[in-house]
Parts: C-alpha cells; sequence; structure tokens
C-alpha cells in the first residue's frame, strides 16, 4: 500500500502527487468524481477520473427534423407509414 500526504490550503485546494496523477492519467482541467465508502467500518474516500458523458449524439438528428411536422396526426402518419400501414 503506498500512502501519500497532501496539504489543504486556506482556500481547500491539495495538489494532487504527480506519480498519483500520472497513475490516473489525469491532466490539468481534468474532473475527478468522489464516492464516500465505508471500509472496516470508517468513512473513506475513492477519488477517480469523471468518466466521459455519453452524450456525444446529442443533438445529432436535429438536422433531419428541422423541417418536418411536430404535429401529432402527423407523427402517427409517419409511424403508420414506415409500418407499412396505409390510411384511406
Amino acid at each position: 500500500m503506498s500512502i501519500r500526504t497532501m496539504k489543504l490550503t486556506t482556500k481547500r485546494q491539495a495538489t494532487l502527487p504527480a506519480e498519483l496523477c500520472e497513475e490516473l492519467g489525469l491532466h490539468p482541467g481534468d474532473r475527478l468524481t468522489l464516492q464516500r465508502r465505508d471500509i472496516d467500518g470508517k468513512p473513506a474516500w475513492v477519488i477517480q477520473p469523471e468518466l466521459p458523458r455519453e452524450d456525444s449524439w446529442f443533438g445529432a438528428l436535429q438536422t433531419s427534423i428541422q423541417n418536418t411536422s411536430h404535429e401529432m396526426d402527423d407523427i402517427r402518419r409517419s409511424i403508420g407509414k414506415q409500418r407499412g400501414e396505409s390510411k384511406s
């Protein structure tokens, strides 16, 4: 087990040791997540790099729907057309 210490400034800031940053693959500006866990009945904090958000798809359909009606009857008609249904 490796133990490191950090000093907390008056602004409640701390500098992570370079070895820890290298091990975690951290770079300036990266975000961290902190998770509280109980280990042997004592509180402990787990520090991990924040996982990338899975929202890269967000807005991908925006251009394809810009000239599309959002009226409920038109939406139902479009769904029926995709299903091969026809209304006479």
